[in-house]
């Protein structure tokens, strides 16, 4: 996979290196994007929508604003064993992987202790906890990106959750897809293809020019699953009406329907990427006047202890 590590070559790339100042590097949580998404940017131009969620801003070294944490959603506090968040009922996260494809500046787990959870010998006592729990109907793979897994311990692990009788659902959240869409192998499409339970892949676009032909073509042989999106509305990035009205349109004409359009988490160092949750309103109204009912996303916000996302709109 072809990456970029190094914020000068990411400038250089994109005929930046005149912005230097007004960007970071930061050790624990560093630059990383992958070459198939750098060239869907314009060059010379430092607020480009894709640029901006993926590049480091000074912004993020501010004191954390009121109501911004390390830990913004409660992940920590639903625990149940190493890998295993249980939120909401008859559904379990499992993070299968700390690792990305990409690392996007505004993420909600960019301060989760990955190390302490996500251990392959923690995987045991993980698929453990579900088999024993017979109210758990769905799990869902996260991380971390699943699909940051290889072909090999992916379907090692599906095929394990398969297994577990009372699992009937499986859903896999993933923006390595989006940004890397050369992740779709032949092998991995089949095993998709071919499961005995039902799969649902989430998947994770912010702004239009991120469904590229080459991502069209990707995901085209997998329309027969359901298709979900879940954006994050962003300043800067998605937070007009006409983009996300834009968004919708791409992502049906892919075979994806628009989701969930999140409120930001509040997680330390994000803050300059929030939208107010007035101004995210008046958004949907515009989006609900322009669009049917079934381009139209839910706008939701997570809220520790809360039983469901809460709907906003």
């Amino acid at each position: 996979m072809n990456t970029l590590h190094c914020l000068d070559d990411v400038l250089q790339a994109l005929q930046l290196t005149e912005h230097r100042r007004s960007v970071c590097q930061l050790e624990n949580f560093p630059i990383k994007i992958p070459l198939s998404y750098l060239s869907l940017m314009e060059k010379g131009k430092p607020r480009d929508p894709l640029l901006l969620q993926v590049l480091p801003s000074n912004a993020e070294l501010r004191p954390a604003g009121i109501g911004f944490s390390r830990d913004p959603v409660g992940d920590l506090a639903a625990v149940r064993v190493p890998g295993v968040l249980h939120k909401y009922q008859g559904r379990v996260l499992l993070l299968v992987t700390g690792a990305c494809a990409i690392h996007c500046r505004y993420c909600f787990r960019r301060h989760f202790p990955y190390r302490q959870h996500t251990h392959p010998h923690q995987l045991r006592q993980a698929i453990d906890y579900i088999k024993q729990d017979h109210s758990i109907e769905e799990v869902i793979l996260s991380g971390g990106d699943p699909l940051s897994l290889s072909n090999e311990k992916l379907f090692d692990l599906g095929e394990r959750l398969e297994a577990i009788a009372h699992v009937q659902r499986l859903r896999i959240h993933s923006r390595t897809l989006v940004v890397v869409p050369q992740r779709l192998d032949q092998p991995l499409r089949n095993w998709l293809s071919h499961r005995p339970k039902p799969y649902t892949l989430v998947l994770h676009i912010n702004h239009p020019r991120e469904i590229s032909p080459m991502f069209q073509q990707a995901i085209h042989p997998l329309r027969h699953l359901t298709l979900l999106n879940q954006a994050v509305l962003l300043a800067g990035v998605n937070d007009d009406s006409k983009v996300l009205a834009e968004l919708s349109r791409a992502c049906h004409n892919a075979g994806i329907l628009p989701y969930y359009l999140n409120l930001l988490d509040k997680t330390e160092g994000t803050e300059h990427f929030e939208v107010s949750a007035e101004k995210a309103r008046a958004i949907m109204q515009c989006l609900r006047a322009s669009l049917p009912g079934y381009l139209v996303p839910r706008l939701v916000r997570e809220e520790v202890g809360a039983g469901a996302k809460t709907v906003v709109m």
